[in-house]
């Protein structure tokens, strides 16, 4: 469980922003995207900041912009539903380039699309700088509750042994001379995946059998104490900040 897991999201660096605590950045992101969704969604100006300070935050951890636009297209499923809401949407009418569309839907609309952009902006932020291992350890040194931490830590290991598993299925598959092309291939595709669900379970199993022989009760040991200084938290806590600010003007301001 020591060992560490890169990720696709992960940009290895060693900027200031990488070099924070696990935790600090954990409560940040989270503190941040809190503030935006309690932005209120007529102050458009409001969310033109908060791209500001996600910018200033990706130019301090050296990630390049191609990079966290082009990991943003996860986001594309809510964009097409928020697309949809000034069509389906009840309400009050406008003219827009000729179509009638809900007043209320264009709001629903921009409130989705500015909000949750943000929000997977940060989150995408907070991946490009830390590691899973780290995140874990975050997780933990925030005291959330452990079993919660123990099931996304071993998601993390062995979601990598299944998938190498299925790789070596599939290898052996093809070098049988099978090729999936139809229906009539489902068959064997099912079959295969009934497999990989037994020899997880076995898996599973003996890892716990393992653990529980080596005097496993229930909690993970606390192997790296991610203590964080007040500099390290005031750092961190500088974009939530700057966030909360923009966020009571936005309210006070007409």
């Amino acid at each position: 469980m020591g060992a560490g897991h890169a990720h696709q999201l992960y940009r290895a660096g060693t900027s200031p922003v990488h070099g924070l605590p696990p935790h600090t950045k954990l409560a940040a992101v989270f503190c941040f995207v809190l503030v935006v969704v309690s932005t209120p969604r007529e102050a458009m100006w409001a969310f033109g900041l908060y791209a500001v300070l996600l910018a200033a935050v990706a130019y301090a951890a050296r990630v390049p912009a191609g990079f966290l636009l082009k990991r943003l297209l996860i986001e594309v499923p809510f964009v097409s539903f928020a697309v949809l809401m000034p069509f389906v949407a009840e309400g009050e009418r406008v003219q827009v380039l000729g179509m009638s569309l809900s007043e209320s839907g264009l709001w629903g609309a921009w409130n989705v699309l500015a909000k949750g952009t943000l929000g997977v902006a940060a989150a995408v932020l907070l991946a490009s700088t830390t590691e899973l291992r780290e995140l874990i350890l975050g997780l933990q040194r925030l005291k959330l509750p452990p079993l919660l931490v123990q099931i996304a830590s071993f998601m993390i290991r062995y979601g990598d042994v299944i998938t190498d598993e299925m790789r070596r299925m599939k290898i052996a598959r093809e070098s049988r001379g099978f090729e999936a092309k139809g229906v009539r291939h489902w068959g064997v595709l099912a079959k295969s995946a009934g497999a990989l669900f037994i020899r997880s379970y076995e898996r599973g199993e003996r890892v716990h059998l393992a653990m529980v022989s080596r005097g496993y009760a229930g909690t993970m040991p606390v192997i790296d104490d991610l203590a964080a200084t007040r500099t390290q938290w005031s750092y961190a806590l500088t974009l939530p900040g700057a966030a909360l600010v923009v966020c009571l003007m936005g309210w006070l301001l007409p």
